[in-house]
């Protein structure tokens, strides 16, 4: 088990739980919460996560909506790696969990390894779509760094106005931004914004 890799699974079924630590526990450090609340408390007492699976069916301990969960445990931890673990194979589903801020999308009724998969993605910031949803498993392979740049841009930011508005460097926004031409294949930053907006990477 690796000290350096930590998961957090949040769903109110301890046999999911269980489950899931199972599949995970030789590869990362596991704790368990019921509900986001806890979940928040959890991340304040033992310190950060790498990795959040958040049950997407119905409402974790009866406060938040596995959305709402989503949303604010994003908006605790902005850089954690958050995997949306639905009831369905649902291309909609899916799309609302990404845009409340998940990293990855995986439905309960799939592989072991798509699970997996969609952890490992969400640790490396990069995006994971269940590929039984018919989607794209990981869209154009964009970070989510990558993506918030772009957003910036689409949003008329300049390289500058991105840079401290992330708390960057404008040189790191430039080397984001050159890798997300890459993995896009665009000719410049306009194309590359064009191309995430044509993709759904950004809105």
């Amino acid at each position: 088990m690796s000290d350096e890799r930590r998961c957090l699974i949040i769903d109110g079924q301890p046999t999911v739980r269980m489950g899931v630590r199972g599949l995970l526990g030789d590869r990362y450090a596991i704790e368990e919460a019921s509900d986001c609340g806890d979940a928040l408390e959890m991340m304040t007492a033992l310190g950060g996560f790498d990795v959040a699976i958040v049950e997407l069916t119905g409402r974790n301990g009866g406060r938040l909506s596995g959305i709402s969960a989503i949303r604010a445990l994003h908006d605790a931890r902005p850089g954690l790696g958050i995997v949306a673990y639905g009831a369905r194979a649902e291309r909609h589903a899916a799309g609302e969990a990404i845009d409340a801020g998940a990293t990855s999308y995986v439905a309960k009724s799939s592989s072991l390894e798509a699970l997996s998969q969609a952890v490992d993605s969400a640790l490396r910031a990069e995006r994971f779509v269940d590929p039984a949803t018919g989607g794209s498993a990981a869209g154009p392979g964009l970070t989510r760094r990558q993506r918030e740049i772009l957003q910036l841009l689409a949003d008329g930011c300049s390289t500058t106005e991105a840079a401290n508005r992330l708390g960057l460097s404008a040189e790191t926004v430039r080397t984001h931004t050159k890798a997300a031409l890459g993995r896009l294949e665009a000719r410049d930053r306009a194309h590359a914004v064009a191309v995430a907006l044509r993709s759904g990477l950004i809105d």
